[in-house]
């Protein structure tokens, strides 16, 4: 096994941070959802549409992406990638100051862009860079928990900024995003200042031709939907979980104006039971079948979930939170079991891309890569999902939050089948 040269180890770190600057960008989109709704008094579907600005882009460049690495390679890529997220992130601030809801759509579609590019890049990139073999999968595994931690911290961080929801406005979250600004100019000064490893067999990857791809296997197109839905799984929870707790109509929590930080703090907990999951499957994943998890967490997830969707909202439990109110920063609170229920679905959502993905490319040889380009266009799901998820609550007259879970539910299902029968590749006769 090789170790990563010393004059890497900066790019390394840079690569980490990017790595959890994915999942900050990312998350970030789901509370400025409900900044926007009652900064522009617009319905939740509305408020919804910068987290499905920032994953159709998924779709228009999933695919680009993939030829951008092999054509252009890791360094060139990596830097347009960071150059376009400061871009987005940028307009995005700027939305704060001119108030414009148009402006920030359009941010979040081209930081969508970047998260879409740097998605495609720093997993092979961290491999690379350590060298392959076991250390090149630990650096992953540890951008991968870093995510997990950076994906919590915006939620937690945006739910202490506001004061209060109602009176919300975008630039009570600048310090998240100039944050995120000097992240990605100081990535961009040490990625074009490092030496990066790069794949000198891609020009000939590129050249070969084939009647065949990743789109002639049948368990792949199904793979392919089930990271659509799995994505908007993940997504969707705890969108919809934050909306209703700091609802201050509804108010479940029972804490009016503190409910924003509350309720910030509960979904954030979600992402951490995320990080949790990650660790317990990266440490069974070498006796466990990738199938054999994805039936067992699937099940599991839609078992809470519909315990969660029928669960009286008035049996409370308490909780470990961020409270920002008179009685101080942190302590417990209480929140509707409903509530524990569902980010308890964390620990099931947490491990299945890498199922998804193991099983999907099964068999698929010298297509993986494309396949992987495809995979980046089906991650447009956790904008869609949660956008009829929001959908349903308003049509409900937004009261509907838990009624809109039927989604999820409908996802788990899918990815249930999916890890049974779904996965089998019946097309073996394909050359590859």
């Amino acid at each position: 096994m090789t170790t990563p040269k010393q004059s890497n180890i900066v790019a390394i770190i840079m690569m980490i941070f990017l790595f959890g600057m994915i999942s900050f960008v990312t998350n970030l989109a789901s509370p400025m959802g409900d900044i926007l709704k009652y900064q522009f008094a617009i319905p939740n579907w509305m408020g919804t549409l910068g987290v499905f600005a920032n994953f159709i882009a998924y779709a228009v460049m999933g695919y680009p992406a993939g030829n951008l690495l092999q054509r252009h390679g890791y360094k060139k890529t990596a830097l347009i990638a960071i150059a376009v997220g400061f871009t987005g992130v940028g307009i995005q601030t700027l939305s704060g100051v001119a108030g414009g809801f148009a402006v920030y759509l359009l941010g979040a579609f081209v930081a969508g862009f970047s998260m879409c590019l740097l998605n495609t890049v720093v997993n092979p990139m961290l491999n690379r860079l350590g060298g392959g073999g076991n250390k090149g999968n630990q650096l992953i595994q540890i951008g991968g928990s870093f995510s997990s931690l950076c994906g919590t911290s915006v939620i937690i961080l945006t739910g202490i900024l506001i004061p209060s929801i109602a009176k919300a406005e975008i630039s009570h979250v600048f310090p998240l995003m100039f944050g995120a600004l000097a992240v990605f100019a100081f990535a961009f000064l040490v990625i074009a200042l490092a030496t990066i490893p790069e794949n000198e067999r891609r020009q000939q990857i590129v050249s070969e031709k084939s009647q065949y791809g990743p789109l002639s296997f049948r368990h792949f197109i199904l793979g392919a939907i089930g990271i659509f839905v799995y994505v908007g799984v993940e997504v969707g929870i705890p969108n919809i979980l934050n909306k209703w707790l700091q609802n201050p109509l509804l108010d479940p929590l029972g804490k009016g104006a503190a409910a924003a930080a509350i309720a910030g703090s509960v979904a954030a907990t979600y992402w951490l039971m995320m990080l949790v999951g990650r660790l317990i499957g990266a440490a069974i994943a070498s006796k466990v079948s990738a199938k054999i998890m994805l039936v067992a967490v699937s099940a599991v997830g839609l078992a809470l979930t519909l315990a969660a969707m029928f669960a009286p909202t008035d049996v409370m439990v308490n909780l470990p939170v961020f409270k920002n109110d008179a009685e101080g920063l942190f302590g417990l609170a209480n929140v509707p079991i409903n509530a524990a229920l569902l980010i308890c679905v964390g620990l099931c959502t947490s491990v299945m891309w890498g199922g998804i993905f193991n099983l999907a490319v099964e068999g698929l040889g010298k297509f993986t890569e494309k396949a992987s380009g495809i995979f980046m266009v089906m991650v447009c799901g956790g904008g869609i999902l949660p956008l009829l998820q929001n959908g349903i609550v308003d049509m409900s007259g937004g009261t509907g939050y838990l009624l809109s879970y039927w989604v999820v539910v409908a996802g788990l299902l899918y990815l249930l089948y999916y890890a049974l029968m779904g996965h089998k590749n019946v097309n073996k006769d394909m050359p590859v």
